[in-house]
């Protein structure tokens, strides 16, 4: 089947699962057309820690979404978190030469920033995976988000770098090789999930997006249009199920079963007297509890996320970048409750993010587990649309001169 428009491809190589989802971009707008889904077992805290497994399971994933898009995949974009990534938030500031800005300047601007903000951070085995402008400053002038062509003087700029391990990053890299692929770009999955979840509202006024994971909960805070806050907080899905295996007696599969299917963070929504099976280990029949047992768990939890998070927003001072409350992804923002649960702790306004203003097979996307995956086509879209936009003023340009050229002669 001939695509007409250009094909992008986000994969989400995580704790539990690793998804693809294939994109088609048409006349600027976004069509899904095909989805991959695979078991992880290769991946421990968000890291690599066996090479072949996680090959295999981007291989099934990628084939699964191939046959469903009808096309060969070669690029992907893949997405990047776990407690390993690291932000930093810093400035740099120049005098322009110019009587107004430059292209130039701006880079030039930006590049002392994160040779400032590198020397004071970063440790001799990381590497840089984002650098972020938040905004300018021109003669004291702040909120500018584009500077070029603006009277020249003092030019600032505040971004927010973010970067990992060289052997994660590399990893990841090694993986999809493997798999007969190659990365076009790695981009931090909050990052990702926020173009697929986000309004542009939200990021304006502040909005913190909080994507529980197995392994983490990452979370960004975004206000003025630009991410300004990026933290990784090492408990995750994975955390629960856990406490459910070890608290119930059974193992970590069944304990992620009774997660899914039994679970509620709020407790007291239970009926005291409900009664669940729970599978144990070694016995051929299981135990009965009291449903609500399971879900305290979950609550208790769920709770210590949620404060460690509030907790940490304060001690960063984020606290009035938040006027639009919070947004969650992940798979355990499935999790009955977790709305209700959320806002008793963090005392704002919460929803779920699902992936939205996309087209096709957006009802099999339309879920928070593939914020990432989705978001990161949406990423590719937009970065592919602003390179295409670029090549064509260079064009312009060319052809505009060549012009002058052939006037003369």
């Amino acid at each position: 089947m001939a695509h007409k428009g250009e094909i992008i491809v986000g994969l989400d190589i995580g704790t539990t699962k690793v998804r693809a989802v294939v994109g088609e971009v048409i006349n600027n707008e976004v069509q899904i057309i095909g989805i991959g889904e695979e078991n992880s077992t290769g991946i421990k805290k968000g890291a690599i820690v066996d090479i072949t497994s996680t090959v295999n399971a981007i291989k099934r994933a990628v084939d699964e979404a191939e046959i469903m898009a009808d096309c060969e995949i070669s690029e992907i974009y893949a997405g990047i978190s776990g407690q390993h990534i690291k932000g930093y938030s810093g400035s740099g500031v120049i005098m322009t030469n110019n009587t107004e800005i430059k292209k130039e300047d701006v880079e030039r601007v930006i590049e002392q920033a994160t040779a400032l903000i590198s020397s004071k951070t970063l440790q001799k085995d990381s590497e840089i995976i984002h650098v972020l402008p938040q905004e300018f400053i021109v003669n004291e002038q702040h909120g500018i988000q584009n500077p070029v062509g603006m009277a020249g003087g003092t030019l600032e700029v505040k971004v927010h770098l973010v970067s990992g391990p060289s052997s994660f990053i590399q990893n990841i890299y090694k993986c999809v090789h493997n798999a007969d692929m190659e990365v076009r770009k790695i981009v931090l999955e909050p990052l990702a999930a926020s173009t697929s979840v986000l309004t542009d509202e939200e990021r304006e006024h502040g909005v913190a997006l909080i994507d529980i994971g197995g392994s983490s909960a990452d979370m960004s805070i975004f206000s003025g249009g630009n991410i300004k806050y990026t933290y990784v907080l090492p408990i995750g899905g994975n955390t629960l199920t856990k406490d459910i295996s070890i608290v119930m007696g059974t193992t970590v599969h069944d304990a992620e079963e009774l997660k899914i299917k039994q679970g509620e963070c709020i407790s007291a929504h239970i009926d005291a007297d409900e009664l669940i099976k729970i599978p144990s280990m070694g016995k051929k029949e299981g135990n009965e509890t009291h449903r609500q047992i399971l879900c305290e768990v979950l609550e208790k939890r769920t709770e210590e996320i949620f404060s460690l998070l509030y907790d940490e927003i304060y001690r960063a001072g984020m606290q009035d970048e938040i006027s639009s409350g919070f947004v969650i992804t992940g798979g355990t923002a499935n999790m009955k409750g977790i709305i209700e649960l959320a806002e008793s702790i963090l005392n704002a306004p919460v929803r779920i993010g699902k992936p939205s203003n996309l087209n096709g097979l957006t009802e099999m996307v339309n879920k928070p587990e593939f914020a990432t995956a989705a978001g990161l086509v949406k990423y590719g879209a937009k970065e592919i649309n602003e390179l295409g936009l670029a090549q064509k003023k260079k064009n312009k340009a060319s052809k505009f001169f060549q012009q002058v050229i052939d006037w003369f002669k």
